[in-house]
């Protein structure tokens, strides 16, 4: 069955945190949003979509198989408009902290005391809707590829919540114009990649020598130089004997260069499932 690449521009309408580690009382973010990020976003929305109840993690296993079969997608990078396009801004370029970084400060009360509650004091950064320096609206850039027998993810676009502290209303975002189809070997991100679907199971991604990885890639036997890091995530299933609860399952999926980091030499990759790279000859 053949693919079709799109390329999606999502506008940001609240602050997004992408949950990257603590230090001290901070709670820090990705500059981007993770494979895994969506991949939830979109497994809930339309699992909630179908009919009846949806309190059974197996139901939302089910979408989530789903996507993982029919639907493959990039990371997704903040980007600014510029004319009628728009320009991907990498998290790794120098002033982007300053620029598209803000923070929360708040804790909870202890009201016999009339103070606040001892350890409860925390900070979460976010990436903010709007450049802290211009004020221009933020977006979020990327590329999704789908099979016919995908479900609807068009339907979904502009109602799902992306990243943490969605309960407070972060993480909102919207469709800043229809999805847009690109041809096979088309580039991608400004041409820092291309994409490679004919006669191929899955989706290749290509990068030439010295370009910045856009995703984590499998370390195994990949020419490259930078950061490294274990991706560790918290599931819920429901059907399991034990750490059946939200979040107590522990899923580890391997260790992988960040993105940003260099490849040495030209590399085809493969597209996995949550986006995850992995090398290919």
């Amino acid at each position: 069955m053949n693919w079709q690449v799109y390329e999606i521009v999502l506008r940001l309408r609240s602050p997004m945190h992408i949950g990257c580690g603590k230090v001290g009382n901070l709670l820090r973010t990705r500059g981007y949003v993770l494979g895994r990020v969506l991949w939830g976003a979109l497994t809930m929305r339309l699992t909630r979509l179908q009919p009846g109840p949806a309190a059974d993690s197996r139901l939302y296993r089910a979408m989530g198989d789903r996507i993982h079969q029919s639907l493959a997608y990039t990371y997704l990078y903040p980007a600014l408009k510029q004319g009628t396009t728009f320009r991907p801004i990498w998290p790794w370029e120098e002033d982007f902290n300053s620029r598209f970084l803000g923070s929360y400060a708040s804790t909870a009360l202890s009201y016999p005391q009339q103070t606040a509650e001892e350890g409860a004091l925390h900070e979460v950064e976010f990436i903010s809707p709007f450049t802290n320096d211009t004020g221009q609206p933020v977006h979020l850039l990327g590329y999704l590829v789908t099979r016919e027998d995908a479900p609807d993810w068009r339907a979904v676009l502009g109602q799902i919540q992306l990243g943490a502290e969605r309960c407070y209303g972060w993480g909102w975002v919207e469709p800043a114009n229809d999805p847009l189809p690109l041809q096979d070997e088309a580039p991608l991100f400004g041409g820092d990649a291309r994409i490679e679907l004919a006669n191929h199971d899955r989706p290749f991604i290509c990068l030439e020598d010295g370009k910045p990885l856009l995703a984590h890639a499998h370390l195994s036997g990949l020419p490259a130089a930078g950061a490294v890091e274990p991706l560790v995530g918290r599931e819920w299933r429901s059907d399991n004997l034990a750490h059946c609860y939200a979040g107590q399952h522990v899923e580890f999926a391997g260790i992988y260069f960040q993105p940003g980091s260099k490849i040495l030499q030209s590399q085809r990759f493969q597209i996995g499932h949550f986006g995850l790279w992995t090398p290919v000859p």
